[in-house]
């Protein structure tokens, strides 16, 4: 067959049951066109899309600036590797580093998952001149499907088959401060943990527990670390959900909704934690190619432009 073959549901179905892993529980419906909030299946059904992508499809499906920017940069610089400089990379970095409090330097790859890997790496850089290497996670807490974000993810049920997890992570309960405190050693490096859990439930701190927390890491020498996958890019109605409790990250994870579909991830480093990831510590292939970056620079303008930081703070004062 040719890509201009037109194929109905039951025949999508068919092939993909044949020939993909079936890692993934699918309902039994074959989407092939998307705009705003609706989906159209092969038989031109039309879909209210309540879950965009697992928070990935932020401005809803087919943004017009987002799809805009990548076709007109699809046409002119699909990828080169980081060994050269390429503007859209450059502008987003700025753009990311302006919206957060402590004037961050990126990184960038293509999950949150690759994001986690990324600060777990950077706290244990940072950490090792003091033999230090431990993370504190919390329970209720997800990070991702790798090795190093799953071992972090402190929910036994992800861990079943694929033990033993890596060593060097602690867990304690979501909110309780106390916990954390006594789980600090000579050996912990970082405290790694979402602002608002999501996996988990939907968790949201407790009263001075962030604050808390920024404090038992500047009287240990610890790095704080805010998993903003899912609550970052304005989801909360700020840019990224700690700026709600004033509390300054040393890391900050993004991905999902940073290019508006687009697959992207990254972090956010103060510039004394950034400096420990030199040349040869860490990569990825794609990170921030031209493509994604192009379409992230894109979804931050059209957040901006229709106001959807107000909206999210008014759509949740009315869930609410």
């Amino acid at each position: 067959m040719t890509t201009t073959d037109t194929l109905g549901s039951a025949d999508i179905i068919a092939l993909a049951k044949k020939y993909l892993i079936g890692n993934y529980t699918r309902y039994p419906v074959a989407l092939v066109r998307g705009e705003g909030s609706w989906v159209w299946d092969a038989e031109g059904n039309r879909y209210l899309d309540f879950f965009p992508g697992w928070g990935c499809g932020i401005l809803g499906h087919c943004p017009p600036r987002v799809v805009e920017a990548v076709r007109e940069q699809i046409a002119t610089l699909i990828h080169v590797p980081n060994t050269w400089y390429t503007e859209p990379q450059a502008l987003l970095a700025q753009a990311l580093s302006e919206r957060t409090d402590f004037g961050g330097m990126c990184f960038f790859c293509n999950s949150g998952t690759e994001a986690i890997e990324a600060a777990i790496k950077l706290a244990r850089l940072n950490g090792k001149p003091k033999g230090r290497y431990k993370i504190i996670t919390m329970t209720g807490g997800f990070h991702g499907r790798t090795m190093g974000a799953l071992t972090a993810t402190a929910q036994p049920k992800y861990h079943a088959g694929v033990e033993p997890m890596l060593p060097g992570f602690n867990y304690v309960p979501f909110g309780n401060l106390d916990a954390v405190a006594k789980a600090i050693d000579n050996e912990t490096a970082a405290i790694l943990l979402e602002p608002i859990q999501g996996e988990g439930g939907i968790n949201l701190p407790p009263a001075g527990f962030h604050e808390g927390l920024r404090s038992l890491c500047d009287h240990h020498g610890l790095l704080l670390i805010f998993d903003e996958v899912q609550t970052g890019l304005g989801r909360t109605g700020k840019w990224y959900a700690h700026q709600h409790w004033g509390v300054t990250p040393d890391i900050l994870t993004l991905a999902k909704a940073l290019a508006g579909g687009v697959a992207m991830g990254g972090i956010v480093a103060t510039p004394e934690v950034a400096e420990k990831l030199k040349p040869g510590t860490h990569a990825a292939t794609f990170g921030g190619n031209p493509l994604a970056a192009r379409a992230a620079l894109a979804t931050i303008e059209t957040i901006e432009a229709d106001g959807l930081l107000e909206r999210a703070t008014q759509i949740g004062e009315r869930f609410r």
